[in-house]
């Protein structure tokens, strides 16, 4: 998780939301990726998503059987179906996401009946550390634009 964080710095310094991913697998890092929709004009570019592209890339195949993602913030339902299509073993996530967070918050969709694949989820890894970055780039943003300052 500590090297998902490392991929949310990217994303933040990059004016991004701060989220970071990292796929783990046979042990090692093969791939890591951080948002930014913004910065390639493409509402896929989670980290979640960019991670598995790399992911895939790196290894030769779609299918991550048996790999792990972390990922800092519990992922949304694009980020959730990508994962299953991809056969990621476990996603362990770090912050809730009440809005919009598909594993806990808003809906169980690992869980849905009819899915070919499960995984497995655990949250809550590196809470507190992963929800400061988030909530700290949202407070930085909306006292950015109380005093005018660009974004």
């Amino acid at each position: 998780m500590r090297a998902a964080l490392d991929e949310a710095v990217k994303a933040r310094e990059a004016g991004e939301v701060p989220i970071g991913a990292v796929i783990v697998k046979d042990g090692a890092i093969v791939a890591t990726g951080f948002n930014q929709p913004i910065s390639s004009h493409d509402p896929t570019a989670h980290a979640e998503v960019v991670a598995l592209r790399a992911a895939a890339s790196a290894i030769g195949n779609y299918r991550l059987t048996d790999a792990t993602m972390y990922v800092t913030v519990e992922p949304c339902l694009m980020c959730v179906g990508a994962m299953v299509h991809a056969r990621i073993g476990l996603v362990v996530y770090g912050a809730a996401e009440p809005k919009a967070g598909a594993i806990v918050s808003m809906i169980p969709a690992h869980e849905l009946t009819g899915l070919n694949h499960r995984l497995q989820a655990e949250g809550g890894v590196l809470e507190e550390q992963c929800r400061q970055l988030l909530q700290q780039f949202f407070q930085d943003r909306r006292a950015s634009a109380r005093s005018g300052d660009p974004e």
